[in-house]
């Protein structure tokens, strides 16, 4: 079986982020990258088949040199080789990447794509489901259980009013929930042979890609509002005033 993966760098979720003057963007010299949370679940389950299935795991990232780290740590934990495609991350909507990524899939032909569910930055939920569009492949998002039964794979996946399973021909699209597994730790012998496994570096021209026009674009960024202090009222009546004519909630 061969599996292709996602892995996203975001911004450390526990990391005080700044913003650029005017909103423009995030002050990114002064906070750390991690790989997003539900990429490393979807890594995880990769390896996980692979290892069950005679499988080799590719994990793939989009962005400039400094995503390679992220590649790097799909690796540590037992991914076999590494795709980075050359590009800014400032200039990617969840379309775009889908895209990208779905003229990787036509090269590297693989029977499964895994993805995290969403990215904790932009928290869109739309990569996987976009992906399996333009593949034209069967998708199931949000998986809590995956399993292989002959040719198909059979996945568990979390809706609203419960759980649901269905069958899916490959190749197919599969998201990951923090549900589906417990992503393993690098060994330090994983973290030395990474630094050995090959990362092979593709560009938007090699993957026949001429259109980069944006459908969503980012205008401006901006802190919350500070929560106010509350208010002791006297009386009932006086909070029924306030919640109808100053929250205006009733």
């Amino acid at each position: 079986m061969k599996i292709l993966v996602g892995a996203k760098r975001v911004i450390d979720p526990d990391a005080r982020i700044k913003l650029l003057p005017g909103g423009s963007g995030v002050d990114t010299e002064s906070v750390e990258y991690k790989v997003n949370p539900f990429c490393e679940n979807a890594i995880e389950e990769a390896l996980c088949l692979a290892q069950a299935h005679s499988g080799e795991v590719t994990v793939l990232s989009i962005g400039p040199e400094d995503v390679t780290q992220t590649i790097r740590s799909g690796l540590a934990m037992g991914a076999d080789r590494g795709i980075r495609v050359e590009y800014t991350d400032d200039l990617l909507d969840s379309d775009l990447t889908a895209r990208i990524m779905a003229a990787v899939v036509a090269k590297e032909t693989p029977d499964l794509v895994l993805l995290g569910k969403q990215a904790i930055d932009g928290d869109n939920n739309q990569v996987g489901q976009l992906l399996a569009q333009y593949m034209g492949s069967a998708q199931a998002c949000f998986a809590s259980e995956v399993k292989v039964e002959g040719e198909d794979l059979v996945v568990t996946r979390e809706v609203d009013g419960g759980l649901e399973t269905i069958a899916l021909q490959r190749p197919a699209v599969i998201t990951a929930d923090l549900r589906l597994n417990e992503p393993r730790y690098a060994s330090l012998p994983g973290i030395m042979k990474a630094k050995r496994k090959p990362i092979d570096v593709m560009s938007l021209d090699d993957l026949g890609i001429t259109d980069t026009a944006l459908k969503v674009e980012v205008v401006a960024l901006a802190e919350p509002t500070a929560k106010e202090a509350g208010v002791m009222v006297d009386s009932v009546d006086a909070l029924l005033d306030k919640l109808t004519n100053e929250a205006k909630v009733l």
